[in-house]
């Protein structure tokens, strides 16, 4: 039998890999037996591959806890600072979908037995693997996504926290919401209510948040009892297959059965297959609407499968004239701009009251115009690297045109820039433009409501707080929004009134804490608040009547006889 995950990563060289097309019938028990069956030795190819320092191991998916190496290049993941560097190269092989979810199938049984406490010490153990890595991940989200160092080290940083976050059990936290408990309802019967795993877990990674995000997912699910198959991004699966090799350390340190965690790499067609897989109980997604759509759309037929969509935003920030002006200046700007426009939380429109707008625009273009750009690992302090890909910085800058056309004002025109002594780096500048209007629909208006992942901010002006919040719910999304106002009434009002899952008060749109819930409206979410609230959508209420006597009566119109009985 080959050996775990854990045991490989000490030993140099060679690999263990799946054979296509030898499946097996999902969710056997003996799924694990059959797949490390199908596992032959192949040597050689480690020294033709390129990986990250950071990883334990060559590019590969993982199955019944296993290495299932993927050679080849069919993904590449570049370094966006220098695009010669290969980080991660791979084949995805589509079959291991099935074979992960099997894996995840067998192992399911076991791992909701344990104790509660037996599992939340698994995700102890985790956490301070993650805390002993924290360094090295950082190295590996920065060379990956392109974010700023001190970005970086930030999102590899709160790995760990997610877990106390789970764990907590304090009155607020999300763990007291699914801790069983039980009511008297009669002399001799008592209700109780307990909670189950719903199963197999598909997670669906973005590349924005390699880590953090599906971590976010993970966790929570782990600790209700599910077990998971993860799908990285296609644009980070070096950071995703680091993820999960912390993950597999911890299980393994534990004796949890194999198959608990599953990485699957791959792209849009590996995502397809697995959020419609006929083995799972559940798809955690983070992304897009588009792509989150097409979830829903192939998962009707499933009503009793769990989905929980995390999208994206077309964020407003509303600035009042009593409102602190330099704060709302420097936030407005660290909203819009930080990682390089890159989260779904950054602030996209900005609405400002008329009677400061003149000074206040001036102070963000000024601001924004003076952010350092350039390498992420740079010995300056640089607030914003590269974006992700060649095709996602034109796509800003195709926007931005478009939005010129529209009838756009170029306050503050974004740019392609290469960073010092680099070049086709994906650098690009943040832009800022003016419109007349915001409109809810994705009409060639210049105010329409589409969210372009990057860093462009569009500026209107408005003459009152009722045409603010008007403005600033004048979009189908509706994910974060921010006020800055030092009037208690209109802080109330705009919670009240706004249209978004994250409303905060004199702060920028940009950043959530994992102590609150993180979701949103319309086409940012579908009601399944991630966060503190992230273990609502891993566990099922059930609830049992239990009669503890012996003397049931008959109720009008019907009758028994005992003898019958007999």
């Amino acid at each position: 039998m080959p050996a775990r995950a854990s045991d490989r990563a000490r030993r140099d060289g060679g690999g263990d890999t799946i054979r296509q097309g030898e499946g097996f019938e999902l969710g056997s028990k003996e799924s694990c037996e059959e797949v490390e069956g199908n596992v032959t030795q192949e040597k050689g190819w480690c020294e033709e591959m390129s990986t990250h320092p950071t990883l334990h191991h060559e590019p590969c998916d993982f199955v019944c806890g296993e290495v299932v190496p993927i050679p080849g290049d069919v993904i590449q993941s570049l370094n966006p600072a220098e695009p010669g560097q290969v980080l991660w190269a791979g084949s995805p092989v589509l079959e291991h979908v099935d074979r992960a979810v099997a894996s995840a199938r067998s192992a399911l049984s076991e791992w909701a037995s344990w104790p509660t406490e037996r599992r939340f010490d698994v995700l102890r153990t985790y956490q301070k693997i993650c805390q002993s890595r924290v360094d090295a991940m950082a190295e590996l989200i920065c060379d990956e996504t392109g974010k700023a160092l001190w970005d970086s080290r930030g999102e590899a940083g709160i790995l760990g926290g997610k877990v106390d976050i789970t764990l907590d059990d304090s009155p607020n936290a999300g763990l007291r919401r699914v801790t069983g408990y039980e009511v008297p309802l009669s002399e001799s019967r008592v209700g109780r209510c307990v909670f189950k795993p719903h199963g197999v877990m598909a997670v669906i990674g973005p590349y924005n948040f390699p880590a953090h995000l599906p971590n976010g997912h993970i966790i929570p699910a782990l600790a209700m009892g599910n077990t998971v198959v993860f799908k990285p991004s296609e644009k980070t699966p070096a950071v995703g297959q680091a993820l999960v090799e912390m993950l597999i350390a911890a299980l393994d340190e534990a004796g949890a059965p194999a198959g608990v965690v599953n990485l699957v790499q791959g792209g849009p067609e590996t995502a397809v297959k697995l959020t419609g897989h006929a083995g799972i109980d559940g798809v955690l997604f983070t992304g897009s609407w588009p792509v989150g759509r097409k979830i829903l759309e192939a998962n009707l037929d499933h009503p009793g499968r769990i989905v929980a969509l995390e999208l994206g935003g077309n964020n407003p920030a509303v600035v009042m004239p009593d409102a602190h002006l330099e704060q709302a200046a420097i936030e407005v700007v660290r909203a819009a701009f930080v990682t390089t426009g890159q989260r779904c939380t950054c602030t996209r429109r900005l609405v400002v009251h008329r009677d400061i707008a003149k000074p206040f625009i001036s102070a963000v273009c000024r601001a924004a115009s003076e952010l350092i750009i350039g390498h992420p690992k740079s010995d300056e302090p640089v607030f914003m690297g590269p974006m992700i890909t060649e095709q996602a910085r034109d796509a800003v800058l195709a926007f931005q045109d478009r939005l010129s056309g529209g009838g756009a004002e170029v306050l503050l025109a974004a740019t392609d820039r290469d960073s010092a002594g680099q070049t086709g780096t994906h650098t690009i500048s943040p832009g800022v433009l003016k419109v007349d209007r915001f409109v809810a629909d994705d009409s060639g208006d210049a105010g329409c409501d589409i969210e372009v992942f990057g860093p462009l901010l569009r500026v209107v002006e408005v003459g009152s707080l009722d045409e603010a919040i008007e403005q600033a719910n004048a979009t189908r999304y509706g994910l974060a929004a921010s006020i800055f106002t030092t009037d208690a009434d209109a802080q109330q009002r705009f919670i009240n009134e706004s249209r978004a899952g994250c409303i905060n008060i004199n702060t920028g749109t940009a950043g959530a804490s994992s102590k609150l819930p993180f979701g949103g409206l319309g086409l940012s979410g579908n009601h399944r608040p991630a966060g503190s609230f992230s273990l609502d959508y891993c566990a099922v209420p059930v609830a049992s009547m239990v009669e503890s006597g012996a003397g049931a009566a008959c109720p009008p119109g019907m009758r028994f006889d005992p003898q019958w009985l007999k």
